[in-house]
């Protein structure tokens, strides 16, 4: 079955994988749901089941508040966590992807199509990795060839054409980098496909749902809002292919994690990101509905602050070209 179409539930089953440092958590949030099936229809209960879940998230959060850099990227990679065509699915309507890059074939690995918006007519991108091995290798886990970035810019094209916001959802280790893409030219595909968002003359919110990697990240994050999950990452290389450049070990990722300042609480107090979405107590992958519905709401939010100030083809660009040139700038 393709994950497009696989039953979606508000709690995906968490015994698939679990992380050592979230086990006890799981285990609590487990038997919470375990307790509301068993007393369902029983109204009588559902006052103390309620106290039970606020007890049950505050000691998530506060576990989940001492989680170390390399244990937020590892949450950002858990594979119970919502992809893109979770979030589709559950946010937008009426959703019609699109296929091909006129040039060379499909890739799988990006989503992309029409969708709306409550209501709003807009363009829809996004990495999707894939659940179970099957889908994983037809996704390419996740990681697009050039022919997905062609796909990206086509429909970036698209909606410049037609006036409409594009909407991204970011979760990439970074773009296939094996022979074969770069006979393609994948490099000049990733380049051209940040030239078309840059200049797109419509609003631009891209959202980070899990890791987002180098330009294969990046060539869906040119946007005038950028948000992330609480723990999502984002940065221009994996820990384990730092820790491999500068220590010349990849076992060194957890002290790469660290120094990189690749987690949301860093990408917001270095301007990477302009806002934090709060996941779902014990993270995204513990409640697919509540996560898609703090996505949505946070979306919306941003294409109506953008509504908000001049939306003018040639302020939106200029807001974005001034976003990134002041990116790293030392003040004095």
């Amino acid at each position: 079955m393709s994950d497009r179409h696989a039953p979606h539930t508000s709690h995906p089953p968490h015994g698939l994988h679990v992380l050592p440092f979230e086990k006890p958590i799981v285990e609590l949030l487990a038997r919470v749901r375990e307790m509301r099936e068993l007393a369902r229809g029983d109204r009588g209960l559902e006052p103390e089941l309620r106290k039970l879940e606020d007890r049950t998230a505050k000691l998530a959060r506060q576990v989940f508040s001492e989680l170390s850099p390399w244990q937020k990227v590892q949450l950002s990679r858990h594979p119970n966590r919502p992809y893109t065509l979770d979030y589709i699915s559950r946010i937008f309507e009426g959703f019609c992807e699109l296929h091909g890059d006129r040039t060379f074939g499909d890739d799988p690995s990006i989503v992309a199509g029409f969708a709306r918006l409550r209501g709003r007519s807009v363009m829809v991108v996004g990495h999707q990795k894939g659940r179970g091995a099957k889908e994983r290798v037809k996704r390419n886990f996740g990681m697009p060839h050039p022919e997905g970035y062609r796909k990206a810019r086509r429909v970036y094209e698209l909606a410049s054409r037609f006036g409409l916001p594009i909407v991204t959802l970011v979760d990439t280790p970074g773009a296939f980098p094996g022979i074969g893409a770069e006979e393609r030219g994948q490099s000049e595909a990733i380049g051209a496909c940040l030239a078309a968002m840059s200049r797109a003359p419509v609003p631009v919110v891209a959202t980070i749902i899990g890791e987002g990697g180098s330009g294969g990240a990046l060539a869906l994050a040119v946007a005038n809002r950028v948000l992330v999950l609480e723990y999502g990452t984002y940065s221009v290389i994996t820990p384990e292919g730092c820790a491999s450049i500068l220590w010349k070990d990849g076992s060194k990722a957890d002290e790469a994690a660290a120094r990189m300042k690749m987690t949301a609480p860093d990408l917001l107090r270095l301007g990477v990101v302009d806002r934090v979405i709060e996941e779902p107590a014990g993270g995204a992958h513990q409640n697919h509905e509540e996560a898609a519905r703090l996505v949505g709401a946070a979306i919306v939010e941003a294409l109506g602050e953008i509504d908000g100030s001049s939306t003018s083809p040639a302020s939106l660009i200029e807001h974005r070209y001034q976003r990134f040139r002041a990116m790293g700038a030392i003040t004095g």
